[in-house]
């Protein structure tokens, strides 16, 4: 019998669609050729004609992912009003750090898909992987580090590397809190120390600026 989804009007596209309904269900070990090809209604070799293999697939998705990532991010900066200079600075670098680790909470499947990308670095600035607020993840997190920079919070000669720095911090405790033992902490402590998480990177980064800082 033949599958109507052969004749699918944008077969990528709903490929891609059922490959993030998968991943945020389950997480990314949802994610298999023949179990989006079923949900489609395709026979798994269709796959294989938008997507060379199952890894190029993830990497699709995870771009897609890492886009609501950076609107995550996106959001809580926005909610930074009424400061500049340095309260700015810092309510930003907060901004980030906390829109990432809530996505984390909010959505875990994603978030465990979003960084599965291949190539290193080299998705860091990929189109795809930004978001309706025209950036990456990584790219809001260089936003945010410049700011401290313009305010003499970082020093420019310590901005090179900043961004593994920070990211290793809030990422490490957004995984510890999705998929590790601090899974177990309550809503009210898990948020008391998010906050706690992003004022010791940002006083970590700010040491780094010298004296007068």
């Amino acid at each position: 019998m033949a599958r109507s989804g052969y004749f699918h009007g944008d077969l990528r596209r709903a490929l891609l669609d059922a490959g993030l309904d998968a991943a945020r269900a389950a997480g990314p070990e949802a994610v298999s050729v023949r179990e989006l090809a079923r949900m489609v209604g395709v026979a798994p070799s269709a796959v294989y004609r938008h997507f060379e293999s199952h890894e190029r697939l993830v990497s699709e998705l995870a771009l897609r992912a890492q886009a609501m990532v950076a609107d995550a991010m996106e959001a809580e900066v926005a909610l930074v009003t009424d400061v500049v200079g340095r309260a700015w600075a810092d309510g930003v670098l907060a901004a980030v750090g906390t829109g990432y680790i809530r996505f984390a909470w909010r959505e875990p499947g994603l978030f465990r898909i979003a960084f599965r990308t291949h190539g290193d670095l080299d998705a860091a600035h990929d189109e795809r992987g930004r978001g309706s607020c025209g950036r990456t993840p990584y790219e809001q997190l260089e936003r945010a580090l410049d700011a401290l920079v313009e305010v003499g919070e970082l020093a420019e000669q310590e901005r090179a590397g900043a961004e593994a720095l920070a990211w290793s911090s809030v990422h490490g405790f957004a995984l510890l809190t999705v998929e590790g033992p601090l899974r177990s902490l309550d809503e009210q402590t898990r948020e008391q120390l998010v906050l706690r998480i992003v004022e010791m990177v940002r006083q970590g980064l700010a040491q780094r600026a010298g004296p007068g800082a």
